[in-house]
């Protein structure tokens, strides 16, 4: 299986990372795809994946989070442009981009800014948005419509809206990134994941956040992909060699991995 948005990289994991890798690779989980946040996060982030167990593939993404927009956004956008143009290949992804307005909305149009132009770099060079989404669905799909590419590629990451707002999403060209959420019993995202078609589901952690029950409220880590994946085929009445097999082709079409 593969861990397609993990933060793996992240200080959370300092004094045990080795361990938690090696819990990867025995969970079977073999690959992992790191988001970027912002400059600061780049050098944590190649760092693993320049260093990692012979056994694992890591991948990366880079872009500028909505909400690290701030007051030098274009400063910090331009170090992201830099480092994604220098080496294009050496990305999966741009992400993780978006849009979020669940703490605050003083850089709202900062925040369309900045996307729009990260969405061109995604035409540009033909690379996957992961899309990081709070509170602003309905913003983001109007942009997105309002742009008329026709179609698009891309997650919506760590999914959270209605199945109305999953549906069109799939019919714009997204897949939906399900994670430790749909283990909780009031988030509503078990009629979501039951009504979409599983080709259009792709795993993911967000280690160090979210993690699933039975692990929740502690620290999140790549190894309980087992749990996310365990609980959809409990949803939608499937096998578990079902779920890793079709949710880990949709990845590897998606990013175009190795």
């Amino acid at each position: 299986m593969i861990d397609t948005h993990c933060h793996m990289y992240a200080e959370e994991f300092d004094s045990d990372r080795a361990e938690a890798l090696n819990r990867c690779l025995q969970a079977g989980i073999d690959t992992l795809l790191l988001p970027a946040i912002d400059p600061q996060s780049h050098e944590r982030q190649q760092s693993l994946a320049d260093s990692h167990p012979a056994d694992l593939k890591v991948f990366q993404m880079m872009g500028l989070h909505p909400t690290s927009v701030r007051e030098d956004w274009e400063e910090q956008l331009a170090i992201t442009h830099d480092r994604l143009f220098a080496d294009p290949q050496a990305y999966v992804s741009i992400g993780e981009i978006g849009l979020d307005y669940y703490w605050d909305r003083t850089f709202e149009k900062e925040q369309i800014e900045v996307l729009k132009r990260q969405e061109s770099w995604s035409a540009e060079l033909s690379l996957p948005m992961c899309l990081h989404v709070r509170k602003a669905y309905e913003e983001i799909l109007g942009l997105f419509k309002q742009i008329n590419r026709g179609s698009y590629r891309g997650v919506m990451h760590c999914f959270g809206g209605s199945l109305n707002q999953a549906q069109r999403s799939i019919e714009m060209g997204f897949v939906l990134g399900i994670g430790g959420v749909v283990t909780f019993k009031n988030a509503g995202m078990a009629e979501v994941v039951r009504e979409v078609p599983l080709d259009k589901i792709i795993l993911e952690t967000d280690a160090p956040y979210l993690a699933p029950v039975p692990y929740r409220g502690k620290r999140n880590e790549s190894a309980y992909i087992v749990d996310i994946a365990r609980k959809i085929a409990e949803i939608k009445g499937v096998s578990l060699e079902e779920v890793a097999e079709t949710t880990t082709h949709t990845a590897h079409t998606l990013f175009r991995l190795p």
